[in-house]
């Protein structure tokens, strides 16, 4: 019989980065977390440069800074001159991103098209997995998450009362589990929970290499006959063969690589040694629900595809900051009945946009004349500043909105981080993970609303220069607008909207 583990309010499977801020978030709630990783190590060679690099959109860049964890990770990124070792970022423009390898560029967008947005420059940060995962590690460390390394999921039962999982010969129980086990989650699959979408069209090489003859091959981004590739100096390549996704699991060999690097390049190059290389496809798998009783998942266990873009660590990521304050209500027995069903309902639909977004780069990339035609259509359209605002606005996230029934341009959207009159900025205020309502007037009565909800619900009367138009507004502790009032609406009262996120008043 295996040993069984004190019981924790919430068992994680998996510690990267989805796992690992999901732990903080319901640490920070005051949730008991227990995570279970497969790996013994938490290093490897491709959660360093250049192969660990990702580019983090504006809502992974919001939710960090709003827990305290932007700076730190920017400390870090400064240490490995990470700007430096983008080779996008090697050309006297700015480039802001790219839609299947053509680029837009900050001097061609125009944020005045996002209305909800404040006139602040647009920040984008890169950085490599292996910084965030040491930052998000930190901060689970100091907070007291518990994880244990060297543990696989074996098997998953659930009941009425908790979740059983038996990993690396040991029970462990929880109240909940969260899957944040990859693609091929052991939980998902536990589960039964179905897991569809479309099969891949190409497999796609990451290598570190040495070359006979580099100049033999141009640098930069190129579309062929059979594939593309990408090569960077003296012997970083990422390319992609239209094989159907057949050598994803074959041994990446330095003659395999170089056999595919002179079918897509067409160039007669010799690879004399292979540092490093791993194979990826463009699969495009949307998990049929994101909860089966008492366990839920998160990150690429719950959504998969191609990496073209860079948007799987940035929707995992937003997965976990959606998840976190809500299951912790669900612990407090705090949630309103429907709190923890609008996880699925508003990241799901996010998860399917991705998808087909990788899924259109895909058709973009397709050795075919039509694709190649496509392309040029589309560079067209990104070369205009209409074009690159809606690129732009897609790629970094600014036009992310959940549904919430309400008709106000602001609600649904991320708060906006206002710079207050005494210095600071309204994602200071949100470091403790609770709700909070915003008001530029210092109204008594919404004083006194918020005080019926202590512990759960913050009130600031703070000064703005500018204001979007707005009087007053609730942030949900994913930093989420869940109500606003503007001028014209100065007596509106937030109480309805308050009860819908945080349940009945506790006062």
């Amino acid at each position: 019989m295996p040993s069984i583990s004190p019981s924790h309010d919430v068992l994680i499977a998996g510690a990267g980065p989805v796992g690992l801020f999901l732990a903080c978030e319901l640490r920070l709630a005051g949730c008991s977390v227990l995570v279970l990783e497969r790996d013994a190590d938490p290093h490897a060679p491709l959660k360093a440069l250049p192969f660990g690099l990702r580019g983090l959109s504006v809502p992974t860049i919001e939710s960090l800074d709003r827990r305290g964890l932007l700076q730190p990770l920017k400390d870090r990124a400064a240490r490995k001159d990470i700007p430096g070792a983008a080779h996008w970022m090697k050309q006297p423009r700015r480039a802001g991103g790219h839609f299947a390898g053509i680029q837009f560029f900050h001097d061609q967008v125009d944020p005045g098209q996002w209305p909800w947005r404040l006139p602040d420059p647009v920040e984008t940060l890169a950085a490599d997995m292996a910084s965030i995962e040491a930052v998000l590690y930190e901060r689970a460390e100091a907070l007291g998450v518990e994880i244990r390394r060297g543990r696989p999921v074996e098997a998953v039962a659930q009941s009425d009362e908790g979740v059983t999982v038996y990993a690396g010969g040991q029970a462990f129980l929880g109240q909940w589990l969260v899957g944040c086990d990859g693609g091929r989650s052991a939980v998902r699959k536990a589960m039964g929970i179905g897991f569809t979408g479309t099969a891949p069209e190409f497999t796609g090489y990451s290598a570190l290499v040495e070359l006979e003859d580099p100049a033999l091959l141009a640098p930069g981004r190129h579309y062929t006959a059979t594939g593309m590739y990408t090569f960077i100096a003296p012997g970083t390549i990422a390319m992609v063969d239209f094989d159907g996704g057949a050598s994803h699991r074959t041994p990446a060999t330095r003659e395999h690589v170089e056999a595919v690097l002179r079918k897509v390049s067409g160039a007669p190059v010799t690879v004399t040694s292979l540092e490093l290389a791993t194979t990826w496809t463009d699969r495009a798998y949307l998990a049929a629900d994101y909860r089966k009783g008492r366990v839920l998942l998160a990150g690429d266990a719950a959504h998969v595809h191609s990496p073209l873009g860079g948007q799987g660590l940035n929707l995992g990521l937003g997965d976990a900051m959606n998840l976190g304050w809500k299951l912790a209500a669900a612990i407090r027995g705090r949630a309103p009945a429907d709190l923890l069903d609008s996880y699925a309902r508003e990241r799901r639909p996010v998860a399917a946009q991705i998808l087909d977004w990788s899924r259109a780069q895909v058709a973009l990339m397709r050795p075919e004349p039509a694709s190649r035609a496509l392309e040029a259509i589309v560079r067209d359209m990104i070369a205009t500043h209409d074009g690159a605002t809606y690129f732009a606005g897609r790629v970094w996230g600014v036009g992310l909105r959940y549904d919430l029934g309400d008709a106000h341009p602001l609600v649904g959207r991320s708060a906006p981080d206002f710079a207050l009159a005494d210095a600071t900025r309204l994602n200071r205020h949100l470091h403790d993970g609770n709700s909070l309502l915003l008001d530029f007037n210092a109204r008594a009565a919404l004083r006194a609303i918020a005080d019926r909800w202590p512990g759960q619900l913050a009130y600031l009367a703070a000064e703005a220069d500018n204001r979007l138009g707005v009087d007053a507004m609730l942030i949900r502790p994913d930093g989420i607008v869940a109500w606003a009032s503007s001028a014209a609406q100065a007596e509106a009262d937030p109480s309805p909207a308050i009860k819908r996120w945080l349940g009945a008043p506790t006062a």
